[in-house]
């Protein structure tokens, strides 16, 4: 079976063609990075606009990469959110008039799914039940899944997410946008790892807290004289990890979880990396960095596992940007 699926929840433009929901037979992913680091940070109707010139030629690259023609499609699927509400119908709309022209099933998708399902992606699939730590932009999201594929969130951040925590770290310090990256590789130039920043705890609960350590970093930014930019950098970081791993290692050993699954833009970090497998009971999957970022190749294969929910592609539908609401167990 061979989806075409579309991704426009933020600043990437992606096209992929998914067989089977587990391997990839193209997946272009076009980047607004540049774009938005004119105004250190996501726009969101440039990036609507940005996703309006670059989506129909990603399409036809997604489908000349695979050697894979319309009638070999078999279903179309789209990110139907959470994500920027403008950004959404754009992908969204688009598919489902591929859909409709072609007369084949559209299949809408959550993207924190799509996060998660990377990780059966050109891979031997995870055992389950498992633990999903979803970490980018916008998400930090603990999630149980059951060995039935679904999803329960056990909890998440309960202010800034930690990707979105890098980036105003990263506009603290002078840094370029994204924050992710650019923070990550000047830790790596921190000579003295003396400075300790607060870690946020939270007691017993499974959510997150970032917005007291971004505080943490202004007011050392501030001081007179401010450490150095690498150790401040490098001391963020480390108190992201710390939590991150700790927590997330924690809660897959109270849940007897079969694996632990990384996902999300900030799954890319080397260091987060790192902890979660050093901590980690059960075995650790995490797909490759480009896997990490938004893709449509990650929505592919939440759509091959939701066949069963395809729709006429010119039934009423509705985005839902609003953040991952499904049943927090308390």
């Amino acid at each position: 079976m061979n989806i075409l699926a579309i991704e426009s929840s933020c600043d990437e433009t992606a096209a992929a063609v998914i067989a089977d929901g587990r391997r990839i037979r193209s997946n272009v992913v076009a980047s607004q990075a540049e774009l938005h680091a004119e105004t250190g940070g996501i726009v969101p109707e440039v990036a609507a606009r940005a996703h309006l010139q670059v989506l129909t030629p990603i399409i036809r690259q997604a489908l000349r990469d695979a050697e894979c023609n319309w009638d070999d499609l078999d279903a179309v699927a789209a990110t139907a959110g959470p994500g920027l509400p403008g950004a959404l119908l754009v992908g969204l709309n688009a598919a489902r008039g591929v859909a409709f022209a072609r007369g084949l099933p559209f299949i809408p998708v959550d993207h924190i799914e799509g996060h998660v399902r990377a990780n059966w992606l050109d891979s031997e699939p995870p055992p389950l039940p498992a633990l999903a730590l979803v970490v980018s932009g916008g998400h930090s999201e603990l999630l149980l899944m059951t060995e039935a594929g679904t999803l329960e969130r056990l909890g998440g951040t309960r202010d800034d997410a930690a990707g979105e925590a890098f980036d105003k770290v990263a506009r603290l310090l002078g840094l370029g946008y994204p924050g992710g990256p650019v923070v990550s590789q000047l830790a790596l130039e921190a000579t003295d790892r003396t400075l300790r920043l607060p870690r946020a705890w939270l007691g017993d609960t499974d959510d997150f807290s970032f917005s007291g350590l971004k505080t943490a970093v202004l007011h050392t930014v501030q001081q007179d004289p401010a450490p150095p930019a690498a150790e401040v950098a490098w001391a963020f970081e480390e108190s992201v990890a710390d939590v991150l791993s700790k927590k997330a290692a924690r809660i897959a050993e109270r849940e007897g979880v079969a694996s632990l699954l990384v996902a999300g833009g900030v799954a890319a970090n080397r260091r987060i990396r790192e902890l979660v497998r050093q901590r980690s009971r059960v075995p650790v999957f995490i797909p490759p960095p480009e896997l990490c970022t938004d893709n449509a190749a990650m929505i592919g294969a939440a759509a091959a596992v939701h066949t069963d929910q395809a729709i006429r592609p010119e039934a009423p539908i509705d985005i839902d940007p609003t953040p991952y609401r499904s049943k927090v167990r308390r």
